[in-house]
């Protein structure tokens, strides 16, 4: 028989519960604040639930009505420098942060409500409405809450995506040198998602002061916790991440403070991160004033067991116990809190004179204008205003023959070494002598704890990258060894970098780069070899630049690095070991944002190309014999795409072919050739022509890789279907 032994977590796991002593030597101040915390969150709640049942909340009102205790005592100990975010039901941990920034010591539940609530209250409750007075200028509404200052760093409409973006927070606080903590709220149902959980092994791995923070109120909108895991204890997820954990009864507002103290010693002391289960129960369904029950998912015993439960009663009864507060005193508190609502309803909310009597809408001229609609997408580029801008017509510096990927790493080492703000990660970055094309080469060495080798887990560690980018205290530089793999992190990408910024107001800077490489023609198959541009223009929050060779590349990775915005860098592994021009000895010029490069002129077409397909067009006119205008393109986002460039090279020849290389189906030649048939149809003497690859996605066999790809040959047909077309041999 085989020998065994049991094993057990290297981490502490326990369940903490307060006792009667705990309860008798409480600071009267810390249980004061609790109980007006808990109020506050309770009455804001109760009245977005009554205008959700008016009909005036447009879209969800997810309230947190009975998980008060679990923010309350969560969050009254942290400082104005620790941060929290959370997710699409985060009314209560918003207030709370932010209760907590604006009365830093505490609030005394038996006085006056201090000054600066009710303008607290009003401007939550405009957000939540949809208004321009809102703390997101009414573009977040109920799920997308922010408030930087404070340290309440957004709320989240994807289950469990605020997390990793936590994470990167966190990793600013330790870098910077301070004892400051992230706290990430999420549910049971967020438990089980891949990015929480890539980020558990990530935040453990670098020891990141990040508690996360589960509020397992046991139903994912109607399904219950049982059913969606085998194991329900789910504060057991920190076991296998070596994360200390702790769970708690989060109906009780005193255990949870102590279990987030004991937390907040284990992160401060620099030793990773930590894990609260917090047993809470959402008092209404999932969305809007009606209890669960009434959608059958819950019975009405069991909500009446859990509301017997009430935080608010518990804090209450306790603090009678000991004299701390009189029944009288406590409805004055409710009567203020209320009296505050009301007000903000009323500064919102007028009575409907189109409307059957009693009817309210919102004050007409309170919504957001219209033309508003686009503003924040990404940012105004005052950032550019005093760069070194050069191109190569005006460049003084020296320009000779190098390789491509030698000018990747150099202008990287000459960044990093000016701007101690610059991070660099990704997967083997900090190895095998400057990653896997040697991009990053002697960036570890020269740069210790600024260039980090992270586990294979794209949507943790580009979402780490987008919450290290917002805190502004750094810029990171992500490589993705493979553009394939965003779609691993595309929730990352796309629903939170790319979003982040026109979603909470357009207020917020998003100064990050992401690197990745084309490898059509490498064997590397359907999976490692698409051409990105295609996906990303069609979200609108990112730059796009392509350069084509290596003087170009350094002026747009400066563009790129200086940009407020988040920017993708595409090259090419054709064009690492190719020779082209470049910087002898200045590496600091800056590309202008939106300015394509005339390669070639002449007058029987527009070529326009990108990335590698700029030689095989030029390559393929000179076999042709035939005269026409190469547009490098560089730029390839819809804001920055050089429409002067384009239509004065339109207007002249009458006649367009769009080169690319990649699959049909992502193709980024569709939209462009839509947008210039639009803008120029008068002007075109033929449709807009295209080369790009197969519909199929490259293959592993050479021949089938060749045949589902674009190069000279594509482009040379191409080149004589247009002269056909335009009546010429």
């Amino acid at each position: 028989m085989p020998e065994t032994r049991t094993l057990a977590p290297r981490a502490p796991w326990v369940t903490l519960a307060t006792t009667e002593q705990d309860w008798a030597q409480a600071e009267p101040a810390l249980l004061g604040t609790l109980l007006a915390h808990c109020q506050i969150i309770r009455g804001f709640e109760e009245t977005v639930l009554a205008l959700a049942a008016e009909g005036l909340v447009h879209g969800p009102a997810h309230s947190s009505i009975g998980q008060e205790g679990g923010a309350a005592g969560s969050i009254v100990g942290l400082t104005a420098a620790d941060g929290v975010n959370g997710s699409h039901r985060g009314h209560h941990q918003f207030l709370a942060k932010s209760l907590a920034y604006l009365c830093p010591q505490g609030i005394d539940p038996k006085g006056d409500l201090p000054a600066s609530v009710p303008g607290l209250l009003q401007r939550t409750l405009a957000e939540i409405l949809g208004l321009a007075q809102g703390f997101c200028r009414g573009r977040g509404g109920s799920m997308h809450l922010r408030w930087p200052e404070a340290g309440a760093l957004g709320t989240n409409a994807i289950v469990g995506g605020g997390v990793p973006m936590a994470a990167g927070q966190a990793w600013a606080n330790r870098h910077a040198g301070t004892d400051a903590v992230m706290v990430t709220y999420f549910g049971d149902g967020a438990i089980n998602i891949g990015s929480v959980l890539e980020t558990m092994n990530l935040a453990a791995a670098w020891k990141l002061p990040l508690c996360f923070f589960i509020e397992n109120n046991r139903y994912a909108v109607s399904t219950g916790v049982e059913e969606s895991t085998a194991e329900p204890r789910l504060s057991a997820r920190g076991g296998a991440f070596n994360i200390p954990s702790w769970h708690v009864d989060g109906m009780d507002p005193l255990a949870v403070h102590l279990a987030m103290q004991a937390a907040l010693r284990h992160m401060r002391a620099g030793k990773g991160p930590t894990l609260i289960e917090a047993d809470v129960y959402r008092f209404f369904h999932q969305n809007g004033p009606y209890p669960g029950s009434a959608f059958g998912y819950r019975s009405k015993e069991e909500e009446k067991a859990w509301r017997d439960r009430d935080p608010l009663a518990l804090l209450a009864r306790r603090m009678m116990q000991r004299r701390l507060i009189t029944q009288a005193q406590l409805d004055v508190l409710r009567e203020r809190v209320a009296q505050a609502m009301r007000a903000a309803v009323e500064a919102l909310v007028e009575p409907d004179p189109q409307a059957e009597e009693g009817k309210r809408r919102i004050r007409p001229a309170l919504w957001p204008a219209p033309d508003f609609r686009d503003v924040g997408i990404l940012g105004d580029l005052g950032e550019m205003e005093n760069a070194p801008v050069a191109d190569r017509d005006g460049f003084h510096g020296g320009i000779a023959e190098c390789k491509f990927i030698d000018a990747v790493a150099e202008v990287m080492d000459r960044r990093m070494a000016q701007d101690d703000r610059i991070v660099v990660m990704g997967e083997d970055v900090h190895r095998l002598k400057g990653g896997t094309n040697g991009a990053t080469r002697g960036l570890a060495q020269r740069y210790p704890g600024r260039c980090l080798g992270t586990p294979i887990s794209e949507n943790a560690f580009v979402g780490l990258a987008g919450g290290i980018a917002l805190d502004g205290r750094y810029r990171p530089v992500v490589e993705f060894m493979y553009p394939d793999f965003m779609w691993v992190a595309a929730d990352q990408v796309f629903n939170q970098i790319g979003k982040w910024r026109h979603m909470f107001g357009g207020g917020d800077a998003v100064p990050l780069v992401l690197r990745t490489k084309v490898a059509m023609g490498t064997g590397y198959g359907s999976q490692h070899s698409m051409d990105p541009a295609g996906v990303f223009v069609t979200c609108p929050g990112w730059r796009i630049v392509a350069p084509s060779d290596p003087f170009d590349y350094v002026g747009l990775m400066n563009a790129a690095l200086r940009c407020q915005d988040p920017v993708l860098v595409i090259e090419h592994v054709d064009l690492y070991n190719a020779e082209g021009p470049g910087p002898v000895d200045d590496y600091d010029y800056v590309l202008p944002v939106g300015r394509a490069a005339m390669r070639r002129t002449g007058p029987a077409v527009t070529v326009i190309a990108y990335l590698s397909m700029v030689r095989h067009a030029l390559q393929a006119l000179d076999e042709a014999g035939i005269d026409a205008d190469v547009i490098d393109l560089r730029w390839l986002d819809r804001a920055s795409l050089d429409w002067d460039t384009i239509g004065a090279s339109v207007r002249k020849t009458s006649n367009v072919l769009i080169v690319e290389q990649g699959a049909r189906g992502t193709s980024y030649g569709g939209w462009l050739a839509d947008e210039i048939q639009r803008r120029y149809f008068d002007w075109l003497d033929q449709p807009v022509q295209r080369v790009t690859g197969a519909l199929a996605a490259p293959s592993i066999s050479r021949v089938l890789e060749r045949a589902a790809i674009a190069r000279t040959e594509e482009v040379a047909e191409a080149l004589r279907e247009v002269m056909r077309n335009k009546g010429e041999a």
